[in-house]
């Protein structure tokens, strides 16, 4: 973000304590000033801090709105909905980036428990990003922080608080559009981590290397993807997949995934290791997505 700031001026970055106490857990700690860029602090207002970010855009003003907890974005619904309709239109040519902490460290209560940026998307349709690893993080910050038009980004504070993750392999960009990143270049597995699932998939390569196979992780950052042509292609050559996706969401971007793997790959084993829907979503819990190693590669004949 400082190296991406420091390189545009006329951006407006605002938030509840983004530039004093913890930063937003470091998040925006130092970010430049100078050359028409602020740094603002502001009080609990989301909603307002919403319009206030609109505002600033179609002045063409850059802004980026530093949220603590995505929780509270639900604040700014309305504007994301129907300020966005009444602007969009306009085709603005300044930028508007909401980053929103996931706080989804675990016991945490009722309003830590929303990490499903792709609900927020589909109905404001503004396009997301989730930031899981170092490649995320290059690619979205680099290309979408202070791009033209809206945006929504969301980063885990479980993952961004330990070291970054780069998974091993050959990395290859393998849909611009939507973010997709494929590591590796085995033809035995497909392996794919949705949302904030990527240490889980990296469990699953693990485990895929460990039985002697050559798999290939995909990584999607986009949270409503458009389409999945080369994901769906290499489940075609592998014959077997490993879909990991721990949204907390009953309209949830994997389902689409799934179904076209069933169309169009049909003899694929395919084994899914998602959310399930329940209560305890709004109850402390370790909030966490646990995968059974030996079950998911027996599930696809492993």
């Amino acid at each position: 973000m400082k190296d991406v700031l420091a390189r545009t001026p006329n951006v407006v970055s605002f938030g509840q304590n983004i530039s004093t106490g913890s930063c937003l857990s470091g998040l925006t700690r130092g970010l430049p000033e100078g050359d028409g860029r602020l740094t603002v602090n502001t009080p609990n207002i989301e909603n307002t801090q919403t319009g206030i970010g609109f505002g600033l855009m179609v002045e063409g003003v850059n802004g980026i709105f530093c949220l603590k907890q995505q929780d509270f974005l639900l604040l700014g619904i309305d504007h994301l909905v129907n300020s966005w309709n009444a602007i969009r239109s306009r085709n603005p040519q300044a930028s508007f980036t909401v980053m929103a902490i996931v706080v989804d460290n675990g016991f945490e209560g009722p309003q830590s428990c929303l990490n499903n940026l792709p609900d927020f998307c589909s109905i404001s349709r503004i396009p997301g990003y989730t930031i899981s690893g170092k490649t995320d993080a290059d690619r979205v910050i680099g290309r979408h922080l202070v791009a033209p038009g809206v945006r929504l980004i969301a980063v885990s504070q479980r993952i961004f608080r330990d070291e970054i993750i780069v998974p091993a392999g050959p990395e290859t960009v393998v849909d611009e559009e939507n973010e997709i990143v494929r590591y590796g270049n085995g033809d035995d597995l497909s392996v794919v981590a949705m949302n904030f699932a990527l240490p889980q998939a990296l469990q699953a390569m693990a485990g895929a290397k460990e039985r002697g196979l050559e798999a290939s992780l995909f990584t999607i950052a986009a949270a409503m993807p458009t389409r999945w042509d080369a994901i769906v292609d290499h489940v075609g050559k592998s014959g077997r997949l490993i879909l990991l996706d721990d949204v907390k969401s009953l309209n949830r971007p994997s389902d689409r995934l799934l179904l076209d793997v069933a169309v169009r790959q049909k003899q694929a084993r395919v084994h899914a290791v998602r959310r399930t829907a329940d209560d305890s979503w709004a109850q402390p819990n370790a909030d966490h997505l646990d995968i059974n190693i030996e079950t998911v590669f027996k599930e696809i004949g492993l």
